[in-house]
């Protein structure tokens, strides 16, 4: 890479294993480093929403989803007729952000706004993925930060043990060691448990009903395997 003509560095968020470092981006003369305002060497953080182009034909969508980082930004990308969306830690297939809600049972026991687990709350995951992310086309390719299918599925089978689409998502992992562009936001509204909170089974699995509760709870059971 180093000596390369790379004009554009999409960051997700800062986090050492998804950038590069401030020398490496050094050897790219004149790029631009696009993410969020705490993003290693970042020349610009696109508000909300705001598109630009890559090249002539890419569309790019900034997509602003505070809660693993409160500078997390999504990447929703068109050229013609495809789509796709890079999630980082926000949005995995079958799940969601780990780290970033480790502490998530301090939201119940301080009075000092939300409880902060990482940097965000049950409510700011909620609307990252049902509102911001959930909104984005059904076919819409998705390319999360790490590769999680495998365990993330032990988990949906639990919360949806009869789940026809958390069964092929499970055979699908299994055959697949690389999942990522793989499965759409279509899919991840079927069988991923972060996705479905008014879903009667998931509500019944939580003993909750109101979907910041449903993401709380769902995620303490995570925690613990």
């Amino acid at each position: 890479m180093p000596g390369g003509t790379q004009k554009w560095y999409l960051e997700t968020f800062p986090e050492h294993r998804h950038t590069l470092t401030f020398p490496q981006l050094t050897h790219f003369k004149g790029l631009q480093v696009i993410g969020g305002k705490d993003c290693q060497a970042v020349t610009k953080t696109p508000e909300h929403k705001a598109t630009f182009k890559i090249g002539q034909n890419i569309t790019v969508t900034a997509l602003h989803t505070p809660c693993h980082t409160q500078d997390s930004i999504c990447w929703f990308m068109e050229d013609g007729n495809d789509r796709v969306v890079f999630t980082g830690d926000t949005l995995f297939i079958g799940g969601m952000s780990t780290s970033s809600l480790v502490a998530i049972a301090l939201s119940l026991m301080t009075k000092q706004g939300c409880g902060r687990f990482f940097e965000g709350t049950p409510a700011e995951m909620d609307t990252a993925l049902n509102e911001t992310l959930a909104a984005l086309p059904p076919d819409t390719k998705v390319y999360p930060g790490h590769e999680y299918t495998q365990q993330n599925v032990k988990f949906l089978l639990k919360a949806l043990p009869k789940s026809d689409h958390v069964r092929e998502l499970e055979a699908f992992a299994e055959n697949n060691e690389q999942t990522q562009g793989k499965k759409t936001i279509g899919d991840e509204k079927k069988y991923n448990v972060f996705m479905r909170l008014q879903d009667p089974v998931v509500q019944d699995f939580t003993g909750q009903k109101d979907s910041v509760e449903v993401m709380r709870v769902l995620r303490e059971q995570k925690n613990a395997g």
